[in-house]
């Protein structure tokens, strides 16, 4: 049976914030019937993965409401209606470690494509050095920690490391960093 693609009616806005709106679209199977998608739309996210000169790699360690506990992650957030991926992963680098570097775009990936449209686009960051530019975000506290390829592999085995978009952006980019 060969698939088909399902055509949009009509999106309507329930909610928005600076970061993503909910929303519902009515559709029309390729079978006649019509339907209801909920999801979440956002304009995308970044996450980079820094490389300092000694080889090792720059995470933040920080606090996570929801699940009321410490995540250790790469540096990363979401792209601004304004703004485009490029543009967000170089703040982010800064916002988050303090540090600017030489930026290069290594792979994408939709966390959870049944409930949000988002793409993240991951990063591997080389060329650190200390930013002028960097303003923390009043709601954000990093430390920051270097680790080297094998800790973050035991982190993850010993699920330290849990937070979903750094497991898939360390998927995608382990194989391009040598040791």
């Amino acid at each position: 049976m060969k698939l088909g693609r399902w055509k949009k009616l009509a999106t309507e806005t329930i909610f928005s914030n600076n970061w993503w709106s909910y929303k519902v679209d009515k559709y029309l199977l390729p079978n006649g019937r019509e339907g209801e998608y909920h999801y979440a739309f956002t304009f995308g996210s970044v996450f980079i993965v820094p490389l300092d000169s000694d080889g090792k790699i720059l995470m933040v360690k920080q606090f996570r409401y929801l699940n009321d506990r410490f995540s250790i992650e790469f540096p990363g957030g979401g792209v601004k209606k304004e703004n485009n991926h490029d543009f967000e992963a170089k703040k982010e680098l800064i916002e988050e470690t303090g540090f600017e570097g030489d930026l290069k775009y290594a792979a994408e990936f939709n966390p959870f494509n049944g409930v949000t449209n988002e793409i993240c686009k991951v990063y591997i960051a080389v060329n650190l050095r200390p930013s002028n530019e960097f303003k923390k975000d009043d709601s954000e506290e990093f430390e920051i920690l270097r680790l080297e390829q094998d800790e973050i592999e035991k982190m993850i085995e010993t699920n330290e490391i849990y937070d979903g978009m750094t497991l898939a952006s360390w998927a995608l980019v382990r194989k391009l960093i040598t040791k």
